[in-house]
Parts: structure tokens; sequence; C-alpha cells
């Protein structure tokens, strides 16, 4: 029994609470997992599980090996790098997980000089507005914005970005541009049911909180962009959002004189699960390519 494969199985079937869900995130048979561990107990000669009717969860004696089996192959992977050195590049799969329209406006068209950097790395991204469980997915780094909502989750800032009240010329043209907070409530607003629908305007010191509404409501950035751009109405979001829009003036920003909150870029990584390189280097790209977007004026 390959006893690196054996420990990289057992921290999998923990972290998933079921052989079934290791089993997909690591590619083979359910059999194949369970005669791993069915192994593994044979050979340190203690029970590591316990089954029951709501999954599997390891005993005292599985706990203990979970933690040490986790930094000894977080240990070995580094180890690995160093020996290998930084030219080598990354290698294995990387699992991300990001918000739909940001990942398709901001990371995938750079992906190319990530997966150039390191030949031997494959990419799966997960797109899902939503908060996943990073761990049952098999997730290891996520991308999320705003304020995150598990104050134990381990994470990392990777920008700050600037909202705006945004709408296309053609809207304003049909509507008239707000020159004030208190003018939103006399135009259209296209709500994003992430966000709330009280916001707090700043200037010169001076806050202004003003509630907006709509007829139209979605749960997607999405839907939001597509809206916006139908001409449907105005509405509050991050500028990363519409980055294009914005460098082109398909999209423009209402009320410039006042700030609105800002929006904070995280990366998010699974609990209880040390960082990997892969993860960490990642995460650095990110940085970088947030860093840039200064180019584009947002």
């Amino acid at each position: 029994m390959d006893r690196y494969q054996a420990m990289a199985t057992f921290i999998r079937v923990v972290d998933t609470g079921s052989f079934s869900a290791a089993a997909r995130q690591l590619g083979v048979g359910q059999p194949a997992v369970s005669k791993t561990i069915a192994q593994l107990e044979a050979r340190l000669q203690v029970s590591l599980l316990i089954r029951s009717t709501h999954g599997l969860t390891p005993t005292e004696a599985g706990q203990s090996f979970y933690e040490r089996a986790r930094n000894a192959i977080q240990e070995a992977d580094e180890a690995e790098l160093a020996a290998k050195g930084a030219g080598a590049g990354l290698s294995g799969r990387l699992r991300i997980s990001a918000a739909t329209t940001f990942a398709r406006l901001h990371i995938i068209p750079e992906l190319p000089r990530f997966l150039a950097d390191h030949p031997q790395l494959t990419v799966e991204i997960i797109l899902d507005d939503r908060m996943i469980d990073l761990v049952a997915e098999g997730i290891d780094i996520s991308l999320r914005m705003g304020t995150l909502a598990d104050s134990t989750a381990v994470a990392r800032k990777i920008a700050t970005g600037r909202r705006s009240v945004l709408a296309t010329p053609a809207y304003l043209k049909r509507t008239g541009t707000p020159r004030s907070p208190a003018d939103l409530a006399n135009h259209e607003a296209i709500i994003y049911s992430q966000l709330p629908s009280s916001w707090s305007f700043l200037r010169e010191g001076a806050a202004v909180s003003v509630s907006v509404s709509g007829r139209l409501k979605v749960n997607a950035a999405e839907g939001l962009r597509a809206a916006v751009l139908a001409n449907m109405g105005l509405t509050i979001a991050s500028d990363w959002m519409f980055a294009p829009e914005i460098e082109n003036g398909a999209v423009v920003r209402v009320l410039d004189a006042w700030s609105l909150p800002s929006i904070d870029l995280w990366a998010v990584f699974p609990a209880g699960r040390m960082m990997t390189a892969k993860a960490r280097q990642f995460a650095d790209f990110v940085e970088s390519i947030m860093k840039t977007a200064d180019r584009l004026h947002i």
C-alpha cells in the first residue's frame, strides 16, 4: 500500500465525510477508497472512522492521524516544490471557486499566462455566485467579494474596489441624470438581491442614507449586467462587474461626487487545511491581475 496515497485518501474522506464524495473528488471508484481505508486501519491496527447514518467521522485516533497526515503531506508537497526549484512550476490539480461574472471578466482571460507558467498544472473552476462548502466540494481556493459571513474562514484580502451608481447613457437620456442620492427615488433601480437595498453615500464628511427600489430584482451578477445593458434602469454595483463597459463608455458612473462603501476581494481557503503552494501562488497571481486593473481606471 502506498502510504502517501493512503494518507491523502484518508484526509479526503474525513474532509468530505463519505467514501463516495471522496471517490468523486479523487476520480476513483468508491470500492477503491473503502479498500484503501480498510488496509490503512489494518496496518495501523486501529479504527480510524466511525460509520453511522450521518456519515463518517474520525475516532480519537483517527483525528490525531488526520492532523499529522495532513501536515506531513503539506510538508512533502512543499519539500518537492523546493527540490524542483521555483522554475519547475506547479503540478497536479488546482480547484477554484469564483463568482461567475468576476471570473469571466477578470480571471479566465488571464489564465493562459498562469497555465503557461505551470504546464504540469490542471485547473478546474467552479462558477457560482453563492458561497459553497469548500471542503465538501474539494476547493483549494475561493475568490469571494464583500464581507465574509464566516469569521473563522482562512482568508486573505486580495484587492479593494470601488462601488458606483451605474447606468447606460441611453437610460439616462430617457430619464435624466440624478444629481443627488435623493434623486434615486425617482429612478427605476435594478436590485441585486445579494446586496442591501439601503446605501450610505458620503460627500465631504456628510452621509446620506438612501433606499433604492425597482420592479426587477436579480440574484446573479450576469442578470444584473444584462438588465443594465438593456437600458432597464440604474444599479449600485462594483466597478469590477462592469469594467469593460466603464472603459468603453457603454456604462457610466452617476453621482460621481459621492462615494459608496468599497468592496473587498478575498482569497478564501478551506478551514482546517494548510494552504497549499498551488493555492498561494494562484492568490498571488490574482492579486497581480487586480493591481493592473488601474490601467482600466476602475
